[in-house]
């Protein structure tokens, strides 16, 4: 007899049984023959055990098959993901502004400044704020982006954002913290087509994506915001992206025209119908004001307060230095009449007459003079009439030059020169008295950066010394920080500030 060989513990675990069940048949055959049935049998299970072992090793194979599939996906998704969240499309990110310094006066005091400190400032008519900022103001943007399955895109941001004067650590009882924004946008939806296909729209309280401003001066050329709805980057033709938009503001409490009961106020809502036009470097804005029943507001001497207005902007975004070199430079003519004479903060002024009308003109640029120096010049003007009472005239212009040269890789030096004209008439208008004359500032400013090299290269932390000096005359005016207690006549101040964005 052959010597046999098990092969598998399940094949000797099936002859086992096999035995067992025919015990009884096997006893009355021979001995040969009960061994050359075992073996047959024996055989025949370890070809089934065979057989269940291929198959088991397919299903494995074919398991594992599956599994290196889907992990490959993920191991893609996942890359993926990790790729939308480092270039900003999906996830969290927080965005910043932030300026807090001293600015002390030559008598070793806290001094009143600001870019707003002229006569003309409360028009508009800003100067140049280097050395001339003494507030801590902050503003903290906290952003959500979702990107989903069919390619739709979702953005929710909420900023907060607070200014104060005061040195303290602990400003509760007089900051300003306001929550400014708080809105969701949606962009790339499938289900848009034609003009619409790359249009994005949004809804809440919002400052307008395409607002744009002279940073040197802490101006604005024009803001537009509120809380509404819109659409963004319609495409109506090759060379034309329009976005339209609706805002409303609201008006402060005030005392109603005629009223028998002097004590009665009112209030109002100011909506602002936009539409801003794109023609490759060229921009067209114009917008509708409507504030039913603000004409019921007493804004003295017997002036009514306008009820509707129209504004119009047209700009020019261009990519070199005026077309004289490497750089860029924007430059903008504003206009605007009744509630839209308010050629900046579009519908935020309610006491505006119906016949007021204003004319802005904004322009600025930057260039490397050389290879470590830069330039900023900048004008901001504007010619205004009948504002609050029959008559009065706000002429004024500013013209800004901010200059850096760059000496190390983290050591610059600033220097600043701001001179603003103003022929100003309020005809009596709350109190003020007519003004003319200029207003002058000169700063130096040694700065410390992480890395120098243009002007939008934040953070940085200064050191500055400035000298101003106006018309006397302009002391009298009634509503600004001039002539006020020990600020008045040429002046010397100092301090130190940081700014910094992201």
């Amino acid at each position: 007899m052959d010597k046999m060989t098990f092969k598998t513990p399940l094949a000797i675990a099936i002859a086992a049984v096999s035995l067992g069940v025919s015990g009884a048949a096997m006893a009355d055959a021979t001995m040969e023959e009960r061994l050359a049935e075992l073996e047959a049998r024996i055989i025949a299970a370890e070809q089934r055990a065979d057989a269940a072992e291929q198959r088991a090793a397919q299903a494995e194979q074919q398991h594992r098959e599956v599994v290196e599939v889907e992990s490959d996906a993920e191991i893609e998704e996942r890359l993926a993901r990790v790729e939308r969240h480092t270039n900003g499309e999906e996830g969290f990110s927080f965005n910043v502004y932030a300026r807090s310094g001293l600015l002390i006066g030559e008598d070793g005091k806290s001094e009143n400044g600001g870019p707003y400190l002229t006569p003309a400032g409360g028009e508009g008519g800003a100067v140049g704020r280097l050395g001339n900022e003494p507030d801590t103001y902050a503003e903290a943007i906290f952003n959500y982006r979702m990107r989903f399955d069919n390619g739709a895109k979702a953005l929710y941001r909420t900023m907060i954002a607070d200014g104060t004067t005061s040195s303290n650590d602990w400003t509760g009882g007089e900051s300003d913290i306001n929550v400014r924004q708080v809105f969701a946008e949606f962009s790339d939806l499938p289900s848009f087509t034609g003009a619409f296909e790359n249009a994005s729209i949004w809804a809440g309280k919002r400052f307008d994506r395409d607002n744009f401003d002279i940073h040197w001066l802490d101006s604005d050329v024009v803001f537009l915001a509120g809380t509404g709805g819109g659409i963004y980057d319609m495409q109506l033709a090759d060379n034309w992206k329009s976005n339209l938009s609706v805002y409303g503001r609201s008006f402060a409490d005030f005392d109603v025209v005629n009223s028998e009961d002097p004590g009665l106020e009112g209030d109002t809502d100011n909506l602002i119908l936009t539409s801003n036009n794109y023609f490759g470097n060229w921009q067209w804005m114009v917008n509708g004001l409507s504030a039913a029943d603000n004409d019921t507001r007493d804004i003295g001497a017997g002036q009514e307060a306008a009820e509707n207005g129209f504004h119009t902007m047209v700009a020019y975004h261009g990519d070199s230095f005026f077309g004289m070199g490497e750089g860029n430079y924007k430059a903008a003519v504003i206009h605007g009449q009744g509630l839209g004479a308010e050629t900046k903060n579009i519908g935020a002024n309610g006491d505006l007459t119906d016949d007021a009308a204003s004319t802005r003109l904004a322009l600025y640029g930057t260039t490397y003079l050389a290879p470590k120096w830069r330039v900023a010049p900048a004008v901001l003007a504007e010619t205004s009439e009948d504002r609050y009472a029959q008559g009065d005239a706000y002429d004024w212009a500013t013209l800004n030059v901010r200059l850096a040269n760059e000496l190390t890789q983290n050591f610059e030096m600033q220097y600043e020169a701001s001179y603003q004209w103003m022929d100003l008439d309020p005809q009596g208008y709350s109190g003020r008295n007519a003004v003319d004359g200029g207003f002058s500032k000169f700063t130096v400013a040694p700065t410390f950066k992480p890395e120098v090299g243009g002007f939008w290269k934040r953070p940085e932390i200064r050191l500055f010394t400035t000298f101003s000096d106006w018309d006397e005359e302009l002391n009298d005016y009634g509503a600004s920080s001039l002539g006020s207690d020990g600020f008045t006549g040429g002046q010397w101040s100092f301090g130190l500030q940081s700014e910094v964005w992201f």
